[in-house]
């Protein structure tokens, strides 16, 4: 036993990778090498999720492109299955530009559609993504009042500078920016000041089941009441029951987003509504 313990012993001292560290690499290789492959084959396409209004959840208030990737098979991966393990990489930062890029040509293709594209802050100093953006706003002169970014809170903590300048220089062409899954990470109110986010995205974990959760519905009258000071329009994320659409209503949320209301679908929701409609 005790020579079984200075092995351990020696096997951590030489840095050995432990069986979980090697699981943990072996999958983030995997996961490297089939977005890899995924965007060298453009197989990247953008989810659609409804944001609605509080008041009147029958009408979407706009609508979320998420990105996702089909596998090998062809199956649809979204992207908190891969996103953490890319975030840091250039990869990361070619998936923005094509979330971005797919995110425009969906504004241009539908004139009255306006439509949320998350990015990480990492991808405002990126060449690629910033001809992107530049590019798509200039062919359409009504694409930027109707584009929201998402950034991530723990994402615009990184370069908190940076966001900001780019805020004030995006915002006066008319972009909206939101400040994605507020509340999960550690968001200094000091910056939060500085950003001046237009909308402020409540994280789903103090959303869902909401109803039947006192902390959790002490929590979310806080956040509001932060956003309420700083004149940020609120969405509450993870909406998955009548229950807790209604709570999050009554305390006065602006819009909702989640299950309850319309899962993403890679078929735009409004052309589907369209067709139905010629039909």
């Amino acid at each position: 036993m005790a020579g079984t313990q200075v092995d351990d012993l020696e096997l951590l001292e030489l840095g050995s990778e432990s069986p979980l560290d090697a699981a943990v690499s072996e999958r983030d290789r995997n996961t490297l090498a089939m977005v890899r492959k995924a965007v060298a084959e453009r197989n990247v396409v953008l989810a659609f999720q409804p944001i609605v209004q509080a008041a009147r959840p029958d009408q979407p208030a706009f609508y979320e492109g998420l990105v996702r990737v089909l596998d090998e098979k062809g199956r649809v991966i979204p992207a908190r299955n891969f996103i953490s393990t890319i975030e840091t990489t250039e990869l990361g930062r070619v998936i923005d530009c094509l979330a971005l890029e797919m995110g425009l040509l969906s504004l241009a293709e539908d004139p009255e559609l306006r439509l949320a594209i998350n990015m990480s802050a990492r991808s405002i100093g990126y060449p690629r993504w910033r001809q992107t953006l530049d590019k798509g706003l200039a062919a359409d002169e009504t694409a930027a009042e109707r584009l929201i970014l998402e950034i991530t809170e723990t994402s615009a903590m990184v370069v908190p500078d940076i966001v900001s300048v780019f805020m004030n220089e995006m915002q006066v062409e008319g972009v909206t920016f939101a400040l994605d899954d507020f509340g999960a990470g550690f968001t200094s109110f000091r910056y939060l000041r500085q950003f001046y986010f237009d909308v402020i995205k409540i994280d789903r974990q103090f959303c869902k089941g909401i109803a039947d959760n006192p902390d959790n519905q002490v929590l979310t009258q806080a956040l509001l009441s932060i956003a309420r000071h700083f004149d940020m329009f609120t969405v509450a994320e993870g909406v998955e029951s009548g229950q807790d659409a209604a709570f999050l209503t009554e305390l006065g949320v602006d819009c909702l987003q989640g299950y309850y209301f319309g899962a993403p679908s890679i078929m735009p929701p409004w052309k589907v509504e369209a067709e139905q409609k010629r039909a």
